[in-house]
């Protein structure tokens, strides 16, 4: 289960249980209305205690249609959770995704917004 919110041209997501396929249908739904207006996300911040894996099968496959639906859309992914899978999931996602990830431990909010709101450089 997650809640979201757009601020700052980044999508904030509060992981508080097992996901759903539905919390990819909400989100999807906000981010295609922003992406409508403005071509490109800055970032996702994604928050959680510690990753709580997915309901069923069906969120599994939402979550991965969402991901191939949006990752060139957006710039930054940080992970703000602690645990061994919220540590290594970026470097297993970086050769799947457009989107530059990177993992911030519970601790490491602040720093965190600072490097979703750097400009990325792009070649």
């Amino acid at each position: 289960m997650t809640n979201h919110e757009l601020r700052d041209e980044i999508l904030v997501v509060n992981i508080e249980g097992p996901l759903e396929a539905a919390d990819f249908t909400k989100i999807a739904h906000s981010v295609d209305a922003y992406l409508e207006q403005h071509g490109t996300l800055r970032g996702v911040l994604i928050y959680a205690k510690s990753f709580p894996g997915w309901k069923d099968f069906d969120a599994l496959l939402a979550h991965l249609n969402f991901v191939k639906e949006h990752h060139r859309k957006i710039e930054k992914v940080a992970v703000v959770a602690d645990g061994v899978v919220a540590n290594i999931m970026p470097n297993i996602a970086n050769h799947f995704v457009h989107a530059q990830l990177r993992h911030f431990s519970s601790s490491d909010e602040g720093p965190a917004w600072d490097w979703l709101r750097q400009t990325v450089k792009h070649p």
